[in-house]
């Protein structure tokens, strides 16, 4: 099957899974761009199905059992597919084999093999896939990057950074172990956001991990990885379900340092501390709605025929570090990685500047964070 071509007006978006980050983000963020559309939302929730076809005008709604009715249907040119990290191969790799664009909600996957499934459904018919990674579209995380490759703060040498939530535990990510587990839910930032300031990718990965038996999760809760790089650089992040919400990363570098905080999140502008000869400059930047920011991205590369930067490759990039981890946390001993050059980097022409969507009501869903 050939991939769907849209050559004017708007891509056609349809969404699997209507949960908090679809319904409250990405589907506003969507109305919010010029070259993009709502048609179909895909739910096992009738509510959910009733109520966002009328907020949102959409043409059609399906039941997760009639995804291949969806498919041989002429209702979508792309789908952003946002189901739990279990449940992404389902239904990304019949979409590309049927010629249908796919943003891919991040961690890609949890295996390589499914990773590469993907990557090889897309190779086939053509069809465009795209990693969520909305920072790469963040002004503050690209004008950082830049910075860094730049020189400003010498040769980089040192990333650190923690990233927690207290998670509810009745949450759908307490239930699945590692494969929804912090590292795969929340390690994929530092993850990625290393790889892409020390420009290169990492050659060995050391983990441990510790669980606090009153909280709940019957799981791993709190991990610490640390990773070394070919030039000299190591990067240390903590990703935890079983601390309060913080985020933050630094990266120091061989004649001066900078510091994000908060580093990863949305709903409102990301600042940073850069220090160079003893002096320390503050940027700031305007709130920019990522989601929104990200969907214009890949519509622009549907339209104009463009291969999208954080593609599968760049999914697998992180997807294959986290195995590591799960390795490293199964085994106790550290994982050598195979060198790796990764073909494209983030530019700065990817930045987006949609101004914020407009909120709206949640139907069924809510903030995976436990409530004290």
């Amino acid at each position: 099957m050939k991939a769907k071509r849209v050559t004017s007006g708007k891509v056609r978006y349809g969404i699997v899974a209507g949960g908090a980050i679809s319904q409250g983000h990405f589907m506003p963020g969507v109305r919010n761009t010029k070259n993009s559309e709502l048609t179909v939302l895909v739910t096992g929730d009738p509510e959910k199905a009733a109520v966002l076809k009328d907020e949102f005008g959409l043409q059609n709604t399906y039941h997760y059992d009639d995804f291949d009715k969806l498919l041989e249907a002429d209702e979508v040119d792309a789908l952003y597919v946002a189901t739990p990290n279990h449940l992404h191969t389902p239904y990304v790799v019949p979409a590309l084999k049927a010629g249908v664009h796919v943003l891919l909600e991040k961690p890609m996957a949890v295996s390589e093999e499914d990773c590469q499934a993907m990557i090889a459904a897309a190779r086939e018919s053509g069809a465009k896939l795209m990693i969520a990674y909305r920072l790469h579209f963040e002004p503050a995380t690209v004008a950082a990057i830049e910075q860094v490759r730049d020189g400003d703060i010498g040769e980089p040498r040192v990333f650190t950074s923690t990233f927690s939530q207290p998670l509810d535990p009745d949450n759908h990510r307490a239930k699945h172990g590692f494969d929804d587990g912090p590292v795969y839910d929340m390690g994929v930032y530092p993850i990625n956001a290393c790889r892409q300031l020390f420009g290169t990718e990492p050659i060995e990965v050391h983990a441990v991990a510790s669980r606090n038996e009153d909280w709940g999760l019957d799981l791993d809760d709190t991990v610490s990885v640390t990773l070394r790089f070919p030039n000299g650089g190591q990067a240390v992040f903590v990703a935890s379900y079983a601390m309060d919400k913080f985020e933050h990363y630094s990266l120091v570098g061989t004649k001066g340092s900078l510091e994000f905080q908060p580093a990863y999140s949305y709903g409102h502008g990301l600042e940073y501390d850069v220090t160079t000869g003893g002096e320390t400059e503050h940027k700031s930047f305007p709130e920019t709605d990522h989601f929104g920011g990200e969907a214009e991205y890949f519509s622009n590369c549907i339209i104009n025929d463009v291969d999208p930067e954080p593609d599968g490759e760049e999914g697998w990039c992180d997807v294959r570090i986290v195995e590591a981890v799960r390795r490293a946390l199964e085994t106790g001993k550290p994982q050598k990685l195979e060198p790796y050059t990764r073909q494209r980097r983030i530019e700065p022409d990817q930045v987006m500047g949609l101004p914020p969507a407009a909120k709206v009501e949640l139907v069924d869903a809510a903030d995976p964070a436990r409530k004290n």
